[in-house]
């Protein structure tokens, strides 16, 4: 399934823009970025909750947050894209 993953990391001291840091590089683990806290994953239900929690144990609670947007299997009629693109599609093949 395609689930977006926004957050908003409290870079004020440098233990957030630390958290910041581990945060967007889990996300990059998981999919691909679509604007600079916005990442696109396609994700089996055990890959979500270890990705949910991999981010839980990084972000302090009390000044960032987590967005989960589930989008399902059929999620190509439900996003709609206008502008520079960011790279190749979430589900495309890439050959190295």
């Amino acid at each position: 399934m395609l689930v977006l993953i926004t957050y908003d990391v409290n870079t004020e001291t440098d233990a957030g823009k630390k958290r910041l840091r581990k945060v967007a590089k889990q996300c990059t683990n998981y999919g691909r970025r679509v604007q600079n806290s916005v990442f696109e994953c396609i994700l089996d239900n055990a890959q979500c909750l270890t990705l949910k929690s991999i981010l839980m144990d990084i972000i302090d609670e009390n000044v960032d947050s987590l967005r989960f947007y589930y989008l399902g299997n059929k999620y190509q009629t439900k996003v709609e894209h206008m502008g520079i693109d960011r790279g190749l599609p979430v589900d495309s093949t890439l050959i190295l």
